[in-house]
């Protein structure tokens, strides 16, 4: 299911700054919208930030996950990582991350990291990774799957070029999502920058991974509430309040949205 929205910036604009050229060869741009300034203020102020940590929370949670816990130091690649939204987090905690993006301007929010050594930058074609067989401990990406046309080529990328797990996110039909639809002209109104977007049911996620030799090995629902239902409340305290609720329930580990998963390879784990 595709839900279209209003796009982001114009992925055609182009500036003498590099962090501002958003030109770019390849098919697959979903990251351009997402690493730029505007798309950030949708998680601005304190429910922002809170939304944010609930998704640090749930890839954290799925790293160190036994029996394979991926510990601090290993070799992560983030996908489409502009944002910055794991980028910092997993720096700080001391994992090597590289970024890969689909053009100079994706790097704008993440320059703080790269200019003082802490993460690489590179630009290249994210269904097309740029990388040999294995060449990172993880693969991680937020804010991808659901924007990308190509889904499944990217699936099979992020798997190929990791030796470990590969964990994503992806907004689920099988939730309250159900009627997005039906709300879109109130969500366009109210959220104004969203863009176009895709609802998973979790067997089409599945088996996209089975295809690539991977399997289902963890899982973490963000929330039970849409997220637009928090950015309208304004309402931290309320909306943590909520959801914690919803938690204990159990309402959001059958219905929650975004859903973030881990996907180890099928065959016996054996670092290298």
């Amino acid at each position: 299911m595709t839900t279209e929205e209003t796009p982001g910036k114009d992925a055609g604009e182009q500036s003498a700054d590099p962090d501002f050229d958003t030109r770019s060869p390849y098919p697959e741009t979903a990251d351009i919208a997402t690493s730029n300034d505007d798309y950030a203020t949708r998680f601005r102020g304190a429910t922002g930030a809170w939304m944010l940590s609930m998704q640090e929370r749930g890839v954290l949670k799925l790293l160190a996950r036994e029996p394979h816990p991926v510990q601090p130091g290993a070799a992560i690649l983030d996908v489409g990582g502009g944002h910055g939204q794991l980028a910092f987090p997993l720096c700080a905690r001391g994992y090597k991350v590289e970024v890969i993006g689909s053009a100079p301007s994706c790097r704008h929010r993440i320059r703080a990291l790269t200019d003082a050594g802490q993460c690489v930058f590179r630009v290249g074609n994210v269904i097309e990774l740029p990388y040999p067989d294995g060449a990172f401990d993880a693969v991680v990406a937020v804010r991808m799957l659901t924007h990308c046309e190509a889904w499944p080529q990217l699936i099979k990328e992020m798997c190929r070029v990791s030796r470990g797990p590969v964990i994503t996110d992806y907004p689920t039909g099988q939730s309250l999502n159900a009627i997005a639809p039906a709300l879109f002209a109130a969500k366009k109104k109210f959220e104004r920058n969203t863009r176009t977007w895709r609802l998973f049911r979790h067997a089409e996620v599945r088996e996209g991974f089975a295809a690539a030799g991977y399997r289902e090995t963890g899982r973490f629902a963000q929330f039970f509430l849409p997220m637009v239902v928090h950015r309208a409340l304004r309402c931290r305290p309320l909306s943590a309040f909520a959801e914690g609720v919803c938690r204990l329930l159990g309402l959001s580990r059958l219905w929650g949205t975004p859903v973030i998963v881990r996907m180890d390879p099928a065959s016996p784990f054996s670092p290298r």
